[in-house]
């Protein structure tokens, strides 16, 4: 082509320029079809086989019975642990590998559940509301009431429920702790609430009122039925050392720990939380609007801190109170005596102690109760059916609530 275009005739360019016209026409013809769509693909007409969704677990049916199903074809042996029954439900298997049980009519509540796989704990895959707390996770559902138990989300006005972390000093943590503010709250409003310190219990983290206790709907519906106050509630980390989660349940056998978290734990309340709470939101600073209640080891917190703190507390609410021994109660209230017992229960609007009569604690907060009257105290003793478990706790909170921050009698 060199030659060629060398030539210098005009039949000579002009032929260069058809041969170069043709390779760049060539060329462009071969990229095209190079990147041209791809031809559509043939497809069946036939339609799509759906696979259907996973039915709901458990199946709660109008009556209160509810049906639970685990497919799990290899397993020899399988068993439901169903909150608030003593013992566990045997499941038994299908043809297509699945276990199955349907347990008679519940009581309109929230229950926790978790399957027993030949021995090991096992949560339902095909429910995605989950209970936990430092040593386990169950699955949550519910059997709604009929009207609408105090605990079911209603249509009414809302409150919030914030949560706060800090380094905790005293424990040597990370902490953190939820505030409930209600309906309606405005901190620039100038308006100064009632609190109530509101603990938890053994094993359980601060979010354990809130998730599982429902305490923030409980609230909700009681001030919008106009049968509580709108207050503050105040829901701390409640470990006044965490060696009471990493020794696990054994350290309930070991006095010297337990003391030192009930103590710390006063100096957490007081020293850490307390000042931060107040820093943040309008808090009534009037003792006859400070209330603190509590459940199992948050019942025992509450008695420790609400009867050695009377000039703090008004109102002491202690369910299920687990922690205090059965006797000797002396060296853990000291300022209560046969003397001034009657004068203490006097600066008090209310002392309420709970518990369910199926609960191992029952006796203990029995002989409590016992004691206290012989020191001329006049705490409201409360028998509810039920065993260590959160129903008996919401039960108590929906019942608590409305007798704190009212009038005098």
């Amino acid at each position: 082509m060199s030659r060629f275009f060398c030539s210098g005739t005009k039949s000579g360019w002009s032929r260069f320029v058809l041969t170069a016209f043709f390779v760049s026409a060539c060329s462009f013809a071969v990229f095209a079809q190079q990147t041209a769509a791809p031809a559509p693909v043939q497809r069946s007409a036939a339609p799509v086989p759906l696979v259907p969704a996973p039915v709901a677990s458990p199946q709660v049916d109008a009556d209160g019975s509810a049906t639970f199903r685990l497919a799990m074809p290899n397993a020899m042996k399988v068993e439901l642990h169903l909150e608030g029954v003593a013992k566990p439900y045997p499941m038994t298997k299908a043809p297509d590998g699945a276990w199955t049980v349907t347990v008679p009519k519940l009581a309109p509540e929230y229950y926790s559940y978790a399957y027993d796989v030949d021995g090991t704990s096992v949560i339902d895959p095909h429910n995605t509301t989950l209970k936990t707390s430092f040593f386990s996770t169950q699955n949550v559902f519910l059997v709604p009431g009929q009207p609408p138990m105090p605990w079911e989300t209603a249509d009414v006005p809302r409150g919030t429920v914030h949560h706060h972390f800090y380094h905790s000093n005293i424990v040597g943590v990370n902490s953190e702790y939820y505030v409930y503010t209600p309906p309606g709250f405005d901190a620039k409003s100038g308006k100064k609430y009632p609190v109530l310190y509101l603990l938890h219990g053994y094993s359980d983290d601060p979010s354990a009122w809130t998730w599982m206790g429902k305490a923030n709907v409980i609230l909700d519906n009681l001030i919008a039925q106009g049968k509580a106050k709108p207050m503050i509630v105040v829901m701390p980390l409640g470990y006044g050392t965490m060696d009471m989660i990493t020794k696990g349940w054994a350290v309930w056998r070991d006095p010297e720990t337990t003391a030192r978290n009930f103590r710390d734990f006063g100096r957490v309340l007081y020293e850490e939380v307390m000042p931060r709470v107040k820093a943040q939101y309008p808090l009534s600073e009037k003792r006859e609007e400070h209330a603190i209640a509590g459940l199992s080891m948050g019942g025992a917190q509450t008695l420790l801190v609400g009867l050695n703190d009377t000039d703090d507390f008004a109102y002491i609410g202690a369910f299920s109170a687990g922690g205090l021994g059965e006797g000797n109660f002396t060296p853990l209230f000291p300022a209560i005596t046969p003397q001034t017992g009657a004068a203490i229960q006097a600066k008090l609007r209310l002392l309420w102690i709970a518990c369910g009569t199926e609960d191992g604690l029952f006796p203990a907060n029995q002989k409590l109760i016992a004691w206290l009257k012989e020191q001329g105290m006049q705490p409201t003793a409360i028998k509810t059916p039920g065993m260590h478990v959160w129903m008996v706790w919401r039960d108590n909170l929906s019942n608590f609530v409305p007798l704190i921050f009212q009038s005098k009698q």
